[in-house]
């Protein structure tokens, strides 16, 4: 028996389009513009951009093999990238390969095999892993026998635990029914939806055309077969929206009712990412009405029940990321906020960032190079970081503040011998300033982000990134709201 699915569109009346004075308690339409500033998502410190290629192969190596021989009981996370996509969506700023020729999968399934060999040479068999995550591109490119033939692999090679986190980004337009359900026996138990607007003049706009009812039953689907947590992703900016669509696409997503919900601010940036170009900088809203957008996103979501986990991620009360920010057990990584303890990340595949102790690692950027480098039996690393002390202070700090929204001085003291207060004396100056307006409130003891601070929480990081405050250049950066 088929579910009956609605689409309330007339739910939109109820959400707010205006520029109200008050978005949130303590949230204004002046803060909102005044933090509409680029700034890192920092989902490593430090941020990708500070890689170099000094950081090499023996770097990356060096790091496996000290992780082994100090045989750590923390178990893996495991991030593969697949590239792939039929078409092409012209905000896309992700590492992609555009293409209908579905056997170039075939090939790179081979050449990650050898990566995982080579992992395993380096690491041991056997090694647990408590987070997978299989981003792309399109992950759900890969044919149903090809996804089983990846995770057989993996399974051969690492031991999955119990109660992880198992997710995959799904294309609404690839998969079925069957497909969610294949999904579902390889070990699966949490999706994400590339949903970004419902409105059919943006997705138009945006070469994505996905109708509303083919994501509502997707969703359904999911929920009959009990998948932990389903996801949408959301962008408000996009060309040819407007405050009075992109509301409609709210009340959509209210009604869907997703458990979490990722909403991202456009960053048109064409001179970097070649399929901007394809769209008209006069189709954009004004900077206004994104600042409306978000708004108007911020109320809907908060109005239904859910749960401003951080930034730009929402979730209800009862699903594991809200229950992990209120248990004060928030960690980030690579791919965001997630619910598994602080762990070393294995990345395979073409771009692909991982971290091992301390140090950062990026695959070639090119699936040639990146095969390239597989055909001579070498990690396919071209660059990284190898963290300095100062690296490592100024992460622990931001991540607190990011996962927890809170920091204790002594905790740091005590881990890296230093005396916060001098440390920081700049940071805790600069902080002088945020306190005033609500964003933060400060003591003796440690600093604490404010409800209000908290929808502005890279504002208060960005604060202690050494790299930021010496390069004032920050263009290459989203928005922080």
């Amino acid at each position: 028996m088929t579910a009956t699915i609605t689409f309330p569109i007339e739910a939109a009346t109820n959400i707010a389009t205006n520029s109200t004075e008050h978005i949130m308690p303590g949230v204004t339409v002046a803060m909102l513009q005044k933090y509409d500033v680029s700034g890192p998502r920092y989902t490593s410190y430090p941020t990708a951009d500070r890689f170099v290629e000094a950081f090499a192969e023996d770097d990356y190596k060096l790091a496996l093999d000290q992780r082994r021989e100090v045989g750590s009981a923390q178990p893996l996370s495991i991030y593969v990238h697949i590239p792939f996509c039929e078409s092409l969506c012209f905000f896309c700023a992700c590492n992609k390969i555009v293409t209908k020729h579905h056997e170039r999968s075939v090939e790179y399934l081979r050449y990650l095999s050898r990566e995982i060999d080579l992992h395993i040479a380096h690491l041991g068999s056997g090694q647990a892993i408590s987070q997978l995550h299989l981003g792309g591109g399109s992950p759900t490119f890969f044919s149903d026998d090809e996804l089983t033939e990846l995770m057989t692999m993996l399974k051969r090679s690492f031991v999955f635990m119990p109660g992880g986190e198992y997710s995959i980004e799904v294309d609404p337009r690839t998969v079925n029914e069957q497909r969610l359900t294949h999904l579902s026996e390889l070990g699966f138990n949490r999706l994400s939806f590339g949903v970004q607007d419902f409105d059919p003049e943006v997705q138009k706009a945006v070469h994505r055309i996905q109708p509303a009812e083919q994501v509502f039953s997707l969703v359904d689907a999911a929920r009959r077969l009990k998948f932990d947590s389903v996801n949408v992703d959301l962008i408000y900016g996009l060309p040819m929206q407007t405050p009075q669509s992109f509301s409609r696409t709210l009340a959509q997503v209210v009604a869907l009712r997703p458990n979490r919900i990722a909403l991202y601010g456009y960053a048109h940036l064409p001179e970097r990412f070649k399929p901007q170009r394809r769209i008209s900088e006069y189709e954009l809203p004004a900077a206004q009405d994104k600042i409306t957008m978000l708004a108007s996103a911020l109320t809907a979501f908060m109005e239904a029940g859910y749960v401003y986990v951080g930034m730009d991620h929402f979730a209800l009360p009862d699903d594991d990321l809200a229950i992990a920010k209120r248990q004060g057990r928030l960690h980030r990584n690579f791919q965001g906020y997630s619910t598994q303890p602080d762990c070393d990340l294995i990345s395979l595949g073409v771009s692909a960032i991982g971290r091992v102790g301390a140090t950062y690692s990026q695959n070639a950027k090119t699936i040639e190079e990146y095969y390239d480098y597989l055909n001579q039996g070498r990690f396919p690393v071209v660059r990284g970081l190898a963290l300095t002390r100062d690296d490592l202070v100024r992460r622990a700090v931001i991540m607190a503040i990011m996962c927890q929204g809170e920091l204790q001085y002594e905790s740091i003291e005590l881990a890296y011998m230093i005396d916060f207060k001098s440390y920081f004396a700049n940071e805790l100056a600069l902080l002088k300033e945020q306190e005033a307006i609500g964003m933060v409130t400060l003591n003796d003891d440690g600093l604490q982000v404010t409800d209000t601070g908290w929808f502005f929480v890279r504002a208060v990081a960005m604060l202690f990134d050494r790299y930021l405050q010496t390069d004032k250049n920050r263009a290459r950066f989203s928005k922080i709201i």
